[in-house]
């Protein structure tokens, strides 16, 4: 489905407002999804940057240059498309000057839930001649990149968050700057005594394995899944910087369409229950089968979820025998068993 901020985003060309990037030039799209074909005389080299799996893969099925982290620079211009974490809408900001040559045209657009009045009238406080129209329920911005963007890069760019002194993560990803209070309890209910194979299923920046490995010293490995190429990247580090002698492996993986491939004796998973603004329970529900799928006969699932998620009966139909472990007022722990 095709988000109605593409279609705004592609507005200014399509109607001859903005002029068409010719053939052999390179235009950056960051945070890039499938959108309507693009329009005619629209001949520019397009270099797609979506670090989720779900959509980076539709783009890459159709063929586009499309890839997990930003590469290269001296861009004619830039496309960006603003989602829900307004620390990445800037962050993409900042990467769009940096990127794209002095004179490039850099446009923007997204939702009005997505924050992009206010992004706009940041840009234009800076002094940037940007310009803007409605258009699909949403707002196009477009701007020229100047000779001097140091002042704006400043104020844009994110860097790391340092979480209880020893975690790193970056805006854009969950919970980026704050140990997730689910995950927490979680991480209070981990076996103490666990020395075989694990898998953290929507691992993030790597808490919950970390979590793991010190609860279990002796555990023999840890395998982390996740959609988020950023957050893997991070749960890399954080392993490295925690559990220096953990065997771990690292799988960008969308697990509720691409199979996990090996057997574990036990998942711990935190799993997403949001598809764009709005909850959806049929992702912790796939996240589930593909716990039960992974799992050996006698394996475990320890997983929470907001107390209100119906995963009850997914559990009770997918494993031998589950119950709740404990809850609090915003949480439950539930364990299963294959």
């Amino acid at each position: 489905m095709i988000r109605d901020a593409v279609k705004t985003l592609f507005h200014p060309f399509t109607t001859g407002i903005l002029p068409m990037p010719g053939e052999g030039s390179r235009i950056l799209f960051l945070s890039a999804e499938v959108g309507p074909r693009l329009p005619d005389g629209f001949g520019a080299e397009i270099v797609n940057v979506q670090p989720l799996r779900p959509l980076f893969r539709p783009l890459s099925v159709n063929g586009a240059h499309v890839v997990p982290e930003l590469e290269g620079e001296g861009y004619e211009g830039a496309l960006i498309l603003c989602g829900k974490h307004k620390g990445e809408n800037e962050e993409n900001v900042a990467q769009a000057l940096l990127r794209v040559r002095e004179g490039g045209l850099i446009v923007l657009a997204g939702a009005k839930e997505d924050g992009i009045q206010p992004l706009r009238k940041q840009i234009a406080n800076l002094g940037f001649a940007i310009e803007h129209m409605p258009k699909y329920h949403g707002v196009v911005a477009w701007f020229t990149r100047p000779a001097d963007v140091s002042a704006a890069v400043a104020r844009f760019s994110k860097q790391p968050q340092l979480i209880e002194n020893r975690f790193k993560a970056v805006p854009g990803t969950f919970s980026h700057d704050r140990v997730d209070a689910g995950s927490e309890l979680l991480a209070s209910r981990l076996p103490t005594d666990f020395d075989g194979n694990a898998a953290d299923l929507g691992a993030g920046w790597g808490y919950l394995s970390v979590m793991l490995a010190e609860a279990s010293p002796r555990t023999n490995r840890i395998d982390l899944f996740e959609a988020d190429h950023r957050a893997l990247e991070f749960a890399r580090k954080n392993l490295a910087a925690n559990c220096p002698d953990l065997a771990a492996r690292f799988f960008w993986q969308d697990l509720v369409s691409e199979p996990v491939k090996e057997k574990y004796d036990l998942v711990i998973m935190n799993p997403p229950f949001h598809e764009g603004h709005a909850a959806d329970p049929a992702i912790g529900q796939a996240f589930i089968k593909a716990a039960a799928s992974a799992l050996r006969i006698g394996g475990q699932l320890l997983m929470v979820a907001n107390r209100g998620l119906p995963y009850e009966q997914v559990l009770a139909s997918e494993f031998k025998d589950s119950g709740e472990v404990c809850r609090n007022a915003r949480f439950k722990v539930l364990h299963a068993r294959k």
